[in-house]
């Protein structure tokens, strides 16, 4: 039962969780979230047409029709769910997650997010106390169903006139594949473009520099403009500057209020996460955007949008949130945004490289993952050391703690899905910066015997 963890359901199929498993989150879930119909779809994954048999057989077992939409990205499910009126819907999908791995997103009314703490840990307990499941007396039905064209329709509505910029663009072997030919044409440079479950060219986590290499060097090739990189369910997206650099991913909210307000005019709440660098809401709040920060992960993060009634919003991990997109995120409609600046930007004379050095305005770490028994103690004597030292000017204590100093700022959190603390800090030169991580190597190491 490790596979259940605070934003889905993943791990190693076959060892984490198996077919059994699968089965009774299917039979548990309409029960979960009063629904006579589930939507369904699933990545490409070796192990997903296994997967999807025996949830099938679980929803349908209990009743409940299931509505098959076959292979499909995770932002096409939430499209499928909130514009067809489901209460309940599962991807099949381990994201960007090795070929080993597999496991299920959950979704409710309105595409809302179902994690840990809002169902999937109901579904946990009643799997571990052997709660009784009798089989209908009237059967589930198996509808397939095609929503292809509707979402790629909705998609279509935000591209705009990309024949003055160059594109590049890395599809992973996963999802992306879908669609991406049929939005983008045949006219940009394109790599790993097969749907492939095996990932053989590289795993589809972009937020590991070495499966970008390959993106960065067709970039260089081709002399294009920008460079797209998906992961493998493709919700998320990542870019590559005309140099051949890697974007950092929280940069890009930033980016989009070029579409936002300067295209539609269109001012309003803008939402980062809790690790978003310092220099976004400098840089959008004289656009007249508020930028409010939240805590990391889709279950969080769709949830608070929608709260506030944000009209976009983003992750380090390259999550975009819109409200246009039921406050989900989508990895192609954040493409065909932030492509849709970059061609506003080249009008101008200016590249994206230019655009990004005019956001960042800071030396940043990066997640470092520092491995610790004594997570809570680790995060109380870092934020102790640094508040001893200087006064601090912000705090913020959900997910960890994020404080700021006058120069300088650190995020500290404990992973939700690995066995981590992370710590990422910036500031405004590489001199303090470099100080603050030694400093916190040093409290780590030698008081928890952290490792990295």
């Amino acid at each position: 039962m490790g596979a259940f963890h605070a934003y889905d359901i993943r791990g190693i199929y076959n060892a984490d969780f198996d077919r059994f498993t699968v089965y009774k989150v299917g039979y548990f879930l309409p029960q979960l979230l009063s629904a006579d119909k589930v939507l369904v779809g699933r990545d490409c994954r070796l192990t997903s047409d296994e997967i999807h048999d025996w949830l099938i057989r679980g929803i349908t077992d209990a009743g409940a029709d299931v509505y098959d939409i076959g292979l499909s990205s995770t932002p096409m499910v939430y499209f499928g769910t909130a514009n067809y009126g489901f209460k309940a819907s599962i991807q099949i999908t381990a994201s960007h997650n090795p070929r080993e791995y597999n496991g299920l997103k959950v979704s409710r009314e309105n595409a809302l997010p179902v994690g840990l703490d809002t169902g999937l840990g109901q579904i946990k307990a009643w799997i571990d106390e052997g709660k009784a499941m009798p089989v209908a007396e009237k059967r589930g039905e198996v509808h397939m169903m095609d929503i292809k064209k509707d979402y790629k329709a909705f998609l279509k509505k935000y591209v705009g006139d990309f024949s003055g910029i160059k594109m590049a663009f890395d599809l992973s072997n996963g999802m992306a594949t879908l669609l991406a030919k049929e939005l983008f044409g045949e006219a940009p440079a394109y790599i790993f473009d097969d749907m492939d479950g095996r990932f053989p060219n590289h795993e589809p986590n972009p937020l590991i520099h070495d499966n970008v290499v390959a993106l960065e060097n067709l970039v260089k090739k081709v002399k294009a403009d920008i460079g797209v990189i998906y992961d493998g369910d493709a919700d998320r997206v990542m870019f590559v500057d005309e140099k051949g650099h890697f974007i950092a991913p929280d940069l890009v909210i930033a980016l989009l209020g070029h579409y936002f307000v300067d295209e539609r005019k269109e001012r309003g709440i803008v939402l980062q996460d809790i690790r978003s660098s310092k220099a976004i809401g400098e840089y959008l709040e004289p656009m007249g955007c508020k930028v409010e920060t939240w805590k990391v992960g889709r279950a969080n993060a769709a949830l608070k949008l929608r709260e506030i009634d944000g009209v976009w919003g983003g992750e380090l991990a390259g999550h975009y949130y819109f409200r246009d997109f039921f406050y989900s995120d989508s990895g192609l409609l954040a493409s065909i945004l932030v492509l849709r600046v970059v061609s506003s930007l080249k009008k101008k004379g200016v590249t994206v490289s230019e655009a990004i050095a005019g956001i960042a305005r800071y030396e940043n770490s990066g997640e470092i993952n520092y491995r610790v028994e004594d997570k809570t103690g680790a995060m109380a004597a870092v934020c102790a050391h640094f508040k001893a030292q200087e006064k601090a000017t912000a705090e913020m204590d959900f997910d960890g703690f994020r404080v700021e100093f006058p120069q300088w700022w650190f995020n500290i959190r404990p992973s939700n899905t690995e066995p981590y603390l992370r710590f990422l800090c910036e500031a405004s030169s590489r001199e303090l910066l470099d100080k603050k991580i030694a400093e916190t190597d040093e409290i780590l190491r030698t008081k928890f015997g952290a490792t990295r």
